[in-house]
């Protein structure tokens, strides 16, 4: 009977083991059609992001805008599916795995408080007197048989021991797992709101486009053209100050709070709007309009402006009139008269110079008149004198913030 105590309590022993394995192999499997859902929208993901391409390259049609920004339209809205997918899955994992894990250390709090007490019990019971057991002992083989089996659960508690703890140790890397996982969703969820901003903005750049050209192909061709004198006019002043090579400058300080630099290495390098200009060549206008964004009390950078393409025509830098989606208005004309009313009132003022052969130029007036000005310049610098850089004569267009 005592033999079969023992045997008994080894099987149930080697029952835990079993347990234990079933656990740490227990895993959620995706089935085949969650699988292939998956693989279909990033292979389609895959085959909009080549027509996008493909079409921008194209000839400048109004048509071919259009067909672009469509295309462009449905890829937002394929990330964003294919990224709630991913979401859903992960979190259904999360769910899961949190469950088993859960049960799983309760389990092992319990095994490990049962498994001391045995091996206690079990070692207190070997230290028994020699003589004690051979009197126990029916006879010498019952001795030798009774030894034997407290020697094999005592090993195979030992063992048992080792396996619970790694076990534990598994219990713990799983528990990583799930600390990534979970910061992999945060992740997503960013991702998502950035793609969710961007097919708003693909909309309006696809509204702004087709309210701008009255969906016309001739005034398209001319807008084009304007965009196009613009984007060189601006890439001319700015090569002309540091040759072909480009200059990016490190971070610039502001004891404002509201100067931005468009060579910043913040964002000097950020692409305009859908075109391939970037900010530090041809964003002196879009600088200078997140100086004053900035101290109307607005949180954004060059950056920001760059990235919102229904400020731009088409596929191009030029950007749109009125500027900033109507948060600015703007003036022709060389005289002076208005600007200095706007810096009376407190109200800055962007201004728009032809600087000499190198093309053009915008910065920011804060404060003075009769071409005294103080201005911030999104190329040189914060605070200077306006007459040292440049003339009243040079100026042809100026702006303002009407919010």
């Amino acid at each position: 009977m005592k033999k079969l105590s023992i045997f008994i309590i080894a099987l149930f022993g080697f029952g835990l083991s079993a347990a234990f394995v079933y656990s740490q192999t227990a895993t959620k499997q995706s089935s085949a059609n969650e699988a292939q859902q998956v693989q279909e929208l990033n292979s389609r993901i895959r085959e909009l992001e080549g027509k996008v391409s493909a079409l921008k390259s194209q000839g400048n049609s109004l048509s071919s805008q259009i067909e672009a920004m469509d295309s462009q339209i449905t890829l937002t809205e394929y990330r964003i599916n294919a990224t709630q997918k991913e979401m859903m899955d992960i979190t259904l994992d999360i769910e899961s795995a949190g469950k088993r894990m859960s049960n799983l250390e309760g389990s092992l709090d319990n095994v490990t408080k049962v498994l001391l007490n045995r091996i206690v019990a079990t070692y207190q019971a070997g230290d028994a007197k020699e003589l004690q057991v051979l009197v126990a002992s029916g006879n010498f083989t019952d001795l030798v048989s009774r030894s034997n089996y407290l020697k094999i659960v005592q090993s195979h508690d030992r063992q048992l021991l080792y396996d619970t703890q790694q076990a534990r140790n598994d219990y713990a890397n799983q528990k990583t797992i799930l600390e990534n996982k979970k910061k992999k969703v945060q992740d997503l969820s960013k991702q998502l709101e950035g793609y969710t901003a961007q097919l708003d903005r693909d909309k309006d750049t696809k509204k702004s486009l087709l309210a701008t050209t009255k969906n016309d192909e001739a005034h398209y061709q001319k807008l084009l053209g304007d965009a196009k004198a613009q984007v060189s006019s601006m890439k001319s002043y700015a090569r002309s100050r540091v040759g072909s090579g480009g200059s990016i400058i490190a971070p610039q300080s502001s004891a404002d709070g509201w100067y931005f630099n468009q060579r910043d290495s913040r964002w000097g390098n950020t692409m305009m709007g859908s075109s391939s200009e970037q900010v530090w060549e041809v964003g002196c206008l879009i600088s200078s309009m997140a100086m004053i964004m900035k101290k109307k009390g607005q949180d954004v950078t060059p950056a920001t402006v760059a990235s919102n393409g229904s400020y731009f025509f088409s596929n191009t830098a030029y950007t749109l009139i009125p500027w900033a989606g109507g948060r600015f208005t703007s003036v022709w004309g060389s005289g002076t008269s208005g600007i200095d009313s706007k810096l009376a009132s407190g109200e800055p003022v962007i201004v728009g110079v032809k600087a000499g052969p190198f093309g053009t130029h915008f910065i920011v007036l804060k404060s003075g008149s009769n071409g005294n000005y103080v201005m911030h310049d999104p190329w040189n610098g914060a605070d200077l004198n306006f007459s040292d850089y440049y003339t009243t004569g040079q100026i042809f267009q100026y702006g303002y913030y009407n919010g």
